[in-house]
């Protein structure tokens, strides 16, 4: 059972996949961002790698580490280990190299500039 936590004051102990905002649940929302992602991955295999391995040389026991060297900057997800073959046509290291300590809020905004800086140089 996980817990769901709402603006840090109110925690329930619920199955967080099955929560839904009467359109989707997170369950749903991740399984689309995993797919997005995956999808510009192998759009851009020339800036794309993945790792099995934290850069500290942890694991999360089901998950890789998947990676896009933006000119912005990096941006980082941890996939489900089932996605490791459908990305194996991208450079894979052992461990993800040199992590620049980005956060979900830094991944969101370079992903933005970086769409920006796309439409410019591709009409």
């Amino acid at each position: 059972m996980d817990k769901l936590i709402i603006n840090g004051a109110i925690s329930i102990e619920c199955d967080t996949e099955k929560v839904s905002d009467g359109y989707h649940t997170f369950g749903e929302l991740y399984e689309h961002r995993f797919e997005l992602f995956v999808a510009l991955m192998l759009s851009n295999p020339e800036i794309s790698f993945r790792a099995k391995l934290n850069c500290d040389g942890d694991q999360y026991l089901g998950w890789i580490v998947a990676e896009m060297d933006l000119p912005n900057g990096q941006t980082s997800y941890h996939l489900p280990e089932r996605y490791w073959d459908r990305l194996s046509t991208l450079i894979t290291h052992e461990r993800f190299p040199n992590y620049d300590g980005h956060t979900s809020q830094d991944v969101l905004e370079r992903l933005r500039v970086w769409r920006r800086l796309r439409l410019q140089l591709e009409p």
